[in-house]
């Protein structure tokens, strides 16, 4: 039995990607998985990935930013699997460039995919967590937040930047409940990122020398792993920390 076994963990934008790469690596420690996101055919193809790990997966089709759904989401997830002892807001769906060119809808899409979403799951889910008596949750932020020159990233940045204080106000107000919260700042091989790699193979080998252990990394044994991690007993007194998983890239300070 893995050191997840018997709890139920809700992942956002599982689909694909760092998301995908986090559920698999939690049903590798036997935690049954709700697989949200917004497109059902990538939610079935995760689904079926996990089920042959053993767990049971369940798919969820939801738009985040329609946070006036996500109770439901929350609520049917209870009911089919038992509960929710494990939160990861890793969905985003935001837009890049500079200030004075980007509307107002476009920079409001980036926090209600973001922190106001994930504000929705998380207050959904505390009833759920605190009745697990070791909830814990992982807001994916990003090394943007730090970049020494943020042109274009403004907009992702600020983004991030909230969510990543709400996971800190709720590690400190949710402790007494048994709850962690903490935030990851990823860098991982995601399609989205191979396919520029694959397009741009002289900047994308820029990038990957400004990364101290020299690779991108895997989302499943370098992100989904360190997610376990987080969610386990091993990590029991660490919470509202922000770490970095991108091969010591970037200087949180």
């Amino acid at each position: 039995m893995g050191s997840l076994a018997g709890k139920v963990a809700l992942v956002t934008g599982a689909g694909q990607g760092v998301g995908r790469g986090i559920a698999l690596a939690l049903a590798a420690e036997g935690a049954d998985i709700a697989v949200v996101g917004r497109t059902r055919a990538p939610l079935d193809s995760t689904c079926a990935a996990l089920r042959e790990r053993g767990v049971r997966a369940e798919p969820y089709p939801c738009d985040v930013s329609r946070t006036e759904t996500i109770p439901d989401v929350v609520d049917a997830v209870a009911a089919d699997l038992g509960g929710v002892g494990i939160l990861v807001n890793n969905a985003y769906s935001g837009a890049y460039g500079p200030l004075l060119s980007m509307s107002q809808d476009d920079f409001q899409r980036g926090f209600l995919s973001g922190p106001f979403a994930a504000f929705a799951f998380m207050k959904a889910c505390h009833p759920h967590l605190r009745r697990s008596g070791t909830g814990c949750i992982v807001n994916l932020v990003s090394s943007a937040m730090v970049r020494w020159d943020p042109t274009t990233y403004g907009a992702y940045a600020a983004a991030k930047q909230a969510l990543r204080s709400l996971t800190r106000t709720a590690a400190a107000e949710w402790g007494s409940d048994g709850i962690r919260a903490n935030s990851i700042a990823p860098h991982a091989l995601s399609p989205a990122l191979k396919n520029w790699a694959d397009t741009n193979p002289d900047e994308a080998e820029a990038f990957r020398r400004t990364i101290p252990l020299g690779y991108i990394g895997d989302c499943e044994q370098d992100i989904g792993r360190a997610v376990v991690m987080l969610a386990g007993p091993d990590a029991r007194y660490l919470t509202g920390a922000t770490i970095p998983l991108d091969g010591g890239q970037a200087h949180f300070g």
